[in-house]
């Protein structure tokens, strides 16, 4: 089953803004729905390609992919989010002025910022991503940070990857909450 989501990769830029060009909102053959093409946001290509293999091909492997989700009640949708029934609920924080910041719980020890990039990416633009380490071991203490530019691309990616599993944990999605706020 396709999670509607590809990379290509290019030689030249310019090959790459020609295919955003000429195939950004076309309508494929046997699609209901036309496809968004668009440079990805992912400035570590290559450095994380060695975990993302490690993780899928991992023993808790469930539907085939390094990102695995547990219900199929959540697909990505280029036609925004008004009819998502997973953003019920959902909180919009107030100052979207230096982008929406996402916070991400339950991550491995050995996630990073690359596999951040790689999970929000697709979604759309990301500014920023910030995995919390241990000081002493340098590992990740289980939670990072995602800031992405727009609000309904960073829903989207909220309301698909909530309850995802990356390697052998259940992510936990959602806009960031100011302490003041708990």
């Amino acid at each position: 089953l396709s999670r509607g989501v590809a990379f290509i990769r290019f030689d030249k830029r310019s090959e790459a803004e020609e295919a955003i060009t000429n195939f950004n909102g076309h309508k494929p053959p046997g699609s209901s729905e036309p496809i968004t093409v668009k440079f990805a946001a992912n400035p570590n290509q290559n450095k994380n390609v060695a975990l993302l293999s490690q993780l899928c091909h991992s023993p808790a492997r469930r539907f085939g992919g390094p990102v695995h989700h547990q219900a199929q009640r959540f697909r990505f949708s280029p036609m925004g989010v008004d009819h998502m029934s997973g953003l019920s609920g959902v909180n919009v924080p107030g100052n979207a002025s230096s982008g929406w910041c996402i916070f991400i719980y339950n991550l491995g020890q050995d996630a990073d910022e690359g596999i951040l990039w790689q999970m929000f990416g697709p979604f759309g633009a990301v500014t920023n991503v910030k995995v919390i380490r241990d000081f002493n071991t340098n590992k990740c203490k289980g939670f990072g940070f995602v800031t992405m530019t727009n609000y309904e691309e960073a829903a989207m990616a909220i309301a698909s990857l909530n309850g995802y599993r990356l390697g052998d944990k259940i992510l936990q999605v959602s806009f960031k909450t100011n302490k003041s706020h708990k």
